[in-house]
């Protein structure tokens, strides 16, 4: 796992945080308290979530942070020749491999991140991360967690699961035997069936013979009546045929004979009604001629009608004309005044935007210096809480209690510690006090900013002002331009109805257009009457025509009539004879239909007993399988057994060499560290540590011994991770190693470090030692800003060696 990048967002300190990584040896300086850890914390947390933070979920956010400002940590790295970018937020998450989303959300992302690692949170902190004051990995455990914990995290635990696994299949075989061998029938059974299943095949097959014989025989007879059946259905369905054309030739026989005597007496009526005709002549001349008269009088009346209509609508449009110049000679002023309006507006317009402007301003001012003074103060609250806590704590510890942070006594520095958190406290309350005077001042607005918006509120009064008076004029100039257009539509429309009035006719008489209506009123009912006979008289002539063609089709209808008659008895058809034929069919069908049942009866009894006889074989087939297959299966359970003796084997061999090895592994790390003046390291049972001196175990040892002997087995436990488990992880991170160490140890840590070098090429060290930064590969410093209220992280890898970074450590 070789880290590529860092991002932290309102992470804790930090507000906006960017590191980039490299290989080899990095350091991470800075002082108590300034945000080192917590750069730890961030990438544990980017990969297994809350389970790698301290406190809840809400302590995270940035103190001086918004209430809903965005957390997230960005990490990226490299492992097993894949590029991994792993972003977490509080609420969600997202993992990219090579560039492609695999998971998003945060259950996922912290699943799928254990799957690549390929180790646990508890795994990995125990390991190749070590966080502050977690250096030895198995002093908190019981003696008997110890030795599992080192082989889970060393995959002995894949082996135990394997062998779980065999123990399963090898159960799930021997439940399946025994069912199997319990399921098999017994073969002289199965024999017995088979015989008794063939024997009734036979007998079954014999009465088919007999069946089909049978069948035969109905089917000749059915054969012979069923031609001698079919023509006499023939005949029948002829005779029935005629009969009935026999009867409609009748039926249209007769209604011919109703229609031709219809059309002779109506041919009678239209002769009559012609004489009758003729006797009104005389009466009938004038009325073409007085109709004719009365049409024209109707067409002048309706034309003195539109006349009288055309004077009225122009003397309504007259009045409107008056009407609409009136209102147009008061609203011809509104157009000037309306310009001189806009003028005027365009001023106010420009006024309300520049006190607009400088009410927004001092407003913005006003708020920002109060929000400013809050955020201080509240900086100001949390340093001197945490300030506070660090005095507190040291004070009860006194001068030979071990100090939290750099894990020693502090000695003769005590005094001058407290002196100097004293000052930070006294400092951290004036400026608070400060800043709380401030807050008072600018609880109500100053009087700038109420200046301004009394400004900006009487400019907005005249704006309403001058928009009302705009919208008054507007308005009459738009009614100036609608009564202009009414006006010529008006004045058209005047023109045209005097042109149209001036070439209407003239000349109607009211007195002679009743006079004639009286007269046609005295003629009308001779008028309908001649009319109804001359409608009758004019069917003369067609009713002649149809009256012959009448005769002629009575004529063809009943010769039809007589030739069915001679057909129908033509047939020679009689019932008697028909009913004798249908009996005669009727006992051969059945006798066919008996014999055809008997053969599908007897064919569905060979088709069951054929099916007995598959069954009977199919079984003893399936017991031959089955046989089969339980020889296969107490194969294949010989091997699982062989399998689960040879992981409990491998498993005890394994836990037996891995104490000596990360004892001798742990040895050689402690005699480089030490100057050879220890060069072994012991582990009980209970892989409990000893140190031996000249393989004498000591009993006692200083706390920087004790720090170092952790440090090795924590070293020793890593590489046999990577050697042996088939770990994928090439990254050392240790916080605050070097404080109980003096200088010549300090030296020899960075020397082996640089010698396991092809085991780890990436080294993370958190220290504040100063004295170590000259003997690392890259150098980041983090340092706390009270007055932003964030941490600060600059890169000083360019510093190494040069005489300012000495100066400045």
């Amino acid at each position: 796992m070789e880290l590529r990048r860092l991002r932290l967002t309102n992470f804790r300190q930090h507000e906006s945080t960017d590191i980039e990584f490299g290989p080899g040896i990095t350091g991470i300086f800075g002082p108590n308290g300034s945000g080192k850890t917590t750069l730890l914390e961030a990438m544990a947390w980017a990969i297994y979530g809350a389970q790698a933070a301290r406190g809840d979920r809400d302590s995270i956010r940035r103190l001086a942070a918004k209430g809903r400002a965005n957390v997230e940590v960005d990490l990226e790295f490299r492992l097993g020749g894949h590029e991994y970018r792993v972003l977490r937020r509080l609420h969600d998450a997202e993992l990219l491999q090579d560039g492609q989303r695999v998971a998003n959300s945060l259950r996922a992302v912290t699943e799928r991140l254990e799957q690549v690692i390929s180790m646990t949170y508890e795994e990995f902190s125990s390991t190749f991360f070590a966080g502050q004051k977690q250096l030895s990995v198995l002093a908190s455990k019981k003696p008997g967690e110890r030795a599992a914990f080192l082989a889970q995290v060393l995959g002995h635990e894949r082996l135990r699961l394997a062998q779980e696994r065999a123990r399963e299949v090898k159960n799930t075989l021997s439940a399946e035997l025994r069912g199997m061998e319990a399921g098999l029938p017994d073969t002289t059974e199965l024999g017995r069936v088979r015989r008794l299943a063939e024997e009734r095949l036979a007998a079954v097959r014999a009465t088919a013979q007999r069946v089909e014989g049978t069948r035969a025989v109905a089917q000749e007879a059915h054969t012979r009546e069923e031609p001698r059946w079919n023509e006499w259905v023939a005949r029948r369905e002829r005779t029935l045929s005629l009969d009935g054309e026999r009867r409609m030739a009748e039926q249209a026989a007769e209604s011919a004979r109703q229609e031709f005597k219809r059309l002779d007496k109506e041919l009678r009526d239209a002769v009559e009604a012609r004489n009758q005709v003729k006797r009104f002549a005389p009466q009938l001349e004038p009325i073409a001629r007085l109709k004719q008269e009365l049409a024209e009088l109707e067409r002048l009346q309706r034309e003195e009608a539109a006349r009288r209509a055309d004077q009225a609508q122009l003397a309504e449009l007259a009045r409107s004309m008056d009407a609409l110049e009136s209102r147009l000679a008061k609203l011809a002023p509104a157009a000037d005044a309306l310009a001189r309006v806009a003028g005027v507006r365009e001023e106010v317009e420009r006024r309300l935007q520049e006190t607009e402007r400088l009410a927004e301003e001092q407003r913005t001012a006003w708020v920002r210096d109060r929000q400013d003074a809050e955020t201080k103060r509240q900086q100001l609250r949390d340093l001197w809480k945490e300030v506070k806590e660090q005095r507190d704590t040291l004070a009860a510890l006194g001068p030979e209690g071990v100090c939290p942070t750099c894990q020693r006594p502090l000695g003769e520095q005590y005094e001058a510690v407290l002196a100097e958190l004293d000052r930070q406290l006294e400092d951290i309350t004036i400026n608070g006090s400060f800043f709380k005077n401030r807050l008072e001042q600018l609880q109500q607005p100053p009087a700038a900013v109420q200046e301004a918006e009394a400004a900006r509120d009487t400019v907005l009064a005249e704006r309403r002002a001058v928009n009302e008076r705009e919208g008054e004029l507007r308005a009459q100039t738009e009614e100036w331009t609608h009564a202009a257009q009414q006006l010529a539509v008006a004045r058209r429309r005047a023109a045209e109805v005097e042109a149209q009035l001036a070439a209407r006719p003239t000349g109607y008489d009211a007195a002679r257009h009743d006079a004639l209506r009286a007269e046609l009123t005295k003629l009308e009912p001779v008028a309908l009457e001649a009319a109804g006979l001359e409608a009758r008289a004019e069917r003369a002539e067609p009713l002649v025509r149809e009256a012959e063609q009448a005769e002629l089709a009575l004529s063809e209808r009943e010769r039809r009539a007589q030739e069915l008659v001679a057909a129908v008895a033509a047939e020679g058809f009689r019932e008697a004879l028909y009913r004798a034929a249908k009996e005669r069919f009727d006992r051969a069908t059945g006798a066919l239909r008996e014999a055809e049942i008997a053969v599908v009866e007897v064919r569905g009894d060979l088709l069951r007993a054929e099916a007995d006889v598959r069954e009977a074989e199919r079984r003893e087939a399936e017991r031959a399988a089955r046989e089969r297959q339980i020889a296969e299966l107490k194969a294949r359970q010989r091997l699982h057994n062989e399998l689960d003796r040879a992981f409990s084997d491998l498993r005890a061999d394994l836990n037996a060499a891995m104490r000596p090895e990360i004892a001798e592994l742990a040895s050689s790390f402690l005699a480089d560290l030490t100057d050879g003046r220890y060069d072994e390291v012991d582990l009980t049972e209970d892989y409990e540590v000893t140190v031996l001196d000249d393989g004498v175990p000591k009993s006692v040892i200083s706390g920087g011994e004790e720090d170092i002997t952790a440090l090795v087995l924590r070293l020793a436990i890593s590489q046999m991770i990577a050697e042996r488990a088939g770990q994928p992880l090439s990254l050392l991170v240790l916080d605050e190693i070097f404080g109980s160490l003096d200088e010549s140890r300090r030296t020899h840590v960075l020397g082996l470090l640089r010698r396991i070098a092809d085991r780890f090429p990436q080294v993370i060290l958190i220290t504040h030692i100063e004295q170590v930064r000259e003997g690392l590969d890259r150098v980041i410093r983090v340092e706390y800003d009270a007055g932003q209220g964030t941490s600060v992280v600059r890169d000083e890898t360019a510093t190494l060696g040069t005489a300012d970074a000495g100066v400045a450590a």
